[in-house]
């Protein structure tokens, strides 16, 4: 792999524009080239002309009167006293101090006078600003990552004492060997805190072979701390801290509700109410403090790779200048690079020493090899036996589709009198596994593409480093269920009952309600087997669906409660499956459902669920984010449910009211969905935008795809014009099927939406250099000056 494409793949994505340009400055060298190849042609051709008469004895006679410059390649040989530059050093780099700002590096290029010199200085113009970029990136982060860790030490300070503290409730502080402080400690040094950041845990800590690391790692002298510095440090830092059984007064444990009933305490009690400190309460602290750390420390290691790509880039591209340019500037400007903050400073290290020390110490029991592995989770590999099984069940799927269709052309099934008894019954309950398969097929499209185009979804979506499923995995899920249906579905395709029971087969008829029970069992198996963390994940977004009011409001809670608008049908499914297992005879394939009063009422309601709770969903975040926005998009959900709630009385009861009711509410609902789908969720239709009608940045290269996204998008919102308009029964195509055919088209329609919302969100977390999770931590301090 070619090193371009290699650093592409190695980047933070969210941080790609603070990465070096290296394709731009490619681009610069091949201008350079494209000059050295075009003199190098004309010299060929002006030294391939005959010369002859005075010109060419005038040049013979120049050149044997030209002066010796001596058996070097050097044009000027260097001495102190001359001062004359080498030619083997073109170029000379320095740091500038400016007023108010940081160092700036800046290249002086000694050969821009030489003819085609100018593309060269272009070249270094350009190299010093993405070098300049790339240092004060770095810089503010690496202090970010500091002032961090100056809190994450603060908070494990609290959960020692806390530790303490609930063990031993009946230890007095005067029983403690630290020094008690007059008063709320002032905050240390910023040059204290990164000399001597987390080292108040003590050394003793540390593993022999982490100690011999850090002595080999300091044996530069320029790095190296003097003991005597290091233990007044110490000192400082050791005068910072408070009495560990004072700490718990002067801090408050802000756990965050995992549970109904933690949320439904934390409401009802009162926020002054004094905490008990009990075990449960360490518990989820610690959970907390070991979620930080894991997150801290992929920060810093994301850091770290950012630092060695970038002086790796630096390296590759000054190599391909110095074999391009044939000069030797490339020890002169990476001689800069070690010298400079991105190449000599030493904090990212020593915090990721100092987190694998404390982590291993508190939270994994002394054990390194545990705690690394938390630390650093495993890559997830691709298996084959995945693919394998894929392309099996894929193929049985085909198989049983074919089988299927043969069927139903020699038993004449279509024309059969038991056509629509089928379809009223059975249809509908089958019809289930096909809305899932296909949202599955439609998801497993938009990872691909998703990784395709380098969206980091796990992160977006909160997913655990290597439980993210990829493409792959979803297809295996959703063939596995395919081929188990559609093997349901030939045992079900008997149009006449046994003429002396007159009835069904019992088993055949009770098969989809087996197949239900077994999605539900395995969805809720607590063994570790198919996927156990992805399925867990998407029982919590579905608990907290459900009770939107009580939690906060994140990005995958409203991205499946968006999945469920697309899947009313299946919804509908499901109330069927109730009413016709419960109420009807399954045997006759016969049910009264549509003759229910209730039965029709929970259909407008259980149509109306998933849009309910995307409304409860906004006044939460309104609620959090005291932002106006979240009110409009409550309002769009709630034309939605109005427009839902007309259609279905409309294609209950019929009538002229009726019908300019569904048409006007569904009408201002799906403009309302429309311009929001494209303005807010895409980020489209941006009309000063550096691509007309679109937004400044496109991860798609083909800017006509969001053009025929966008259109698409709108005709698929229209499909409600069948219900309104009375397009209810089609030749050769039963009403159910007409319905299923409008769910499908909806599917289709949220899997699009799907890859362009979360390129637009990527985009935001680009825009903002947002690659790290916002974890809470467990204490909140409460310092009051005495």
């Amino acid at each position: 792999m070619k090193f371009g494409k290699e650093f592409t793949s190695q980047m933070v994505q969210e941080w790609q524009e603070a990465y070096m340009d290296y394709n731009f400055l490619k681009t610069v060298l091949k201008d350079i080239w494209r000059f050295k190849q075009k003199k190098k042609n004309n010299n060929n051709f002006a030294s391939s002309t005959p010369r002859g008469g005075v010109g060419g004895a005038l040049r013979r006679k120049v050149s044997l009167h030209r002066g010796f410059s001596g058996l070097t390649t050097s044009r000027y040989r260097n001495s102190p006293a001359s001062g004359r530059r080498d030619i083997e050093e073109p170029i000379l780099v320095g740091a500038v101090q400016r007023e108010g700002s940081e160092e700036h590096y800046q290249t002086m290029f000694f050969m821009s006078g030489d003819e085609g010199g100018e593309h060269e200085l272009v070249f270094f113009r350009k190299l010093d600003d993405e070098f300049n970029k790339v240092v004060k990136f770095y810089r503010k982060k690496v202090e970010e990552v500091v002032e961090e860790a100056y809190e994450m030490t603060r908070q494990m300070d609290v959960l020692i004492a806390l530790r303490i503290k609930v063990k031993n409730p009946a230890l007095k502080p005067e029983e403690t060997e630290v020094v008690k402080p007059s008063k709320t400690p002032a905050r240390p040094s910023m040059d204290t805190i990164r000399e001597v950041e987390m080292s108040r845990e003590g050394q003793s800590e540390e593993g022999e072979e982490e100690e011999g690391k850090g002595e080999e790692r300091r044996g530069n002298e320029t790095r190296e701390i003097s003991s005597s510095q290091r233990n007044d440090n110490e000192r400082r830092m050791e005068k910072c801290r408070p009495d560990p059984l004072e700490i718990p007064d002067h801090v408050k444990i802000n756990i965050t509700p995992e549970t109904l009933m933690s949320t439904l305490r934390g409401i009802l009690m009162s926020s002054t109410a004094n905490l008990s400190f009990s075990k449960e309460e360490l518990r989820k602290s610690e959970e907390l403090m070991k979620k930080a750390f894991v997150e801290f420390y992929q920060k810093l290691r994301l850091l770290k790779s950012y630092c060695f790509m970038n002086q790796l880039a630096f390296s590759k591209i000054m190599k391909k200048y110095d074999k391009i340019a044939s000069r030797n500037a490339s020890k002169a400007y990476l001689e800069m690079v070690d010298k400079s903050y991105l190449g000599s400073s030493d904090e990212v290290t020593r915090l990721m020493e100092r987190v694998e020390a404390v982590f291993t110490k508190h939270f994994a029991q002394g054990n390194r090899g545990k705690g690394m592995n938390i630390l650093r989770p495993k890559t997830k590999r691709e298996r084959h036996r995945v693919t394998f099984f894929l392309g099996f069940l894929s193929g049985c799927s085909l198989a049983l589709i074919v089988t299927i269709y043969v069927l139903i052309q020699t038993r004449n099934i279509i024309k059969s009198e038991g056509r629509g008894r089928y379809m009223d019954n059975i249809f509908p309950l089958y019809s289930l596994f096909g809305f899932i398969v296909l949202h599955m097929l439609v998801f497993s499209g938009n990872i691909y593409f998703w990784r395709r185009y380098r969206v980091n979804y796990p992160f977006i979506f909160g997913l655990k480093e290597g439980t993210e499923l990829g493409y792959r995995q979803v297809l295996l899920l959703s063939a596995a269920l395919s081929v188990v249906s559609l093997a349901a579905v030939i045992s079900n395709l008997d149009m006449d009952m046994d003429r002396k029971t007159n009835h069904f087969e019992t088993l055949p008829e009770l098969f989809p309600l087996g197949l239900v029970i077994v999605l539900l069992l395995i969805l809720f198996c607590p063994l570790n087997i198919i996927y156990r963390s992805s399925r867990f994940f998407l029982i919590r977004c579905t608990f907290r669906c459900f009770f939107a009011p009580l939690y906060k409001v994140t990005l995958p809670d409203f991205f499946f409660a968006d999945q469920l608008t697309s899947q009313v049908q299946a919804l509908r499914s499901l109330e069927f499956y109730v009413c016709y297992y419960v109420w009807g005879d399954f045997r006759k394939r016969e049910n009264k459902c549509l003759d229910s009063p209730v039965y029709q009422a929970f259909y407008i309601v259980v149509a109306i669920i998933p849009y309910w709770l995307r409304l409860l969903q906004c006044l939460r975040r309104l609620l959090d984010d005291r932002d106006s926005i979240h009110s409009i998009n409550g309002l769009k959900y709630f034309s939605i449910i109005i427009a839902v709630a007309m259609r279905t009385l409309y294609e209950q009861k019929k009538g002229t009211i009726f019908l300019i009711l569904a048409a006007a509410t569904s009408g201002i609902a799906t403009i309302g969905a429309t311009y929001w789908d494209l303005v807010i969720d895409w980020g489209l239709l941006q009309r000063n935008s550096k691509n007309p009608w679109l937004r400044d940045k496109l991860i798609i290269p083909n800017k006509s795809v969001y053009f025929v996204a966008m259109v698409l998008n709108v005709l698929l919102r229209l499909a409600w014009m069948q219900t309104v308009l009375g397009f209810r029964e089609v030749p050769f195509l039963h009403r159910k099927a007409l319905i299923a055919i409008v769910a499908c088209l909806e599917i289709i329609r949220r899997g699009i939406w799907n890859f362009f919302r979360l390129e637009n969100e990527h985009l935001n977390n680009v825009g903002k250099y947002r690659a790290f999770k916002s974890v809470p931590l467990p204490f909140n301090y409460e310092e009051k000056d005495t």
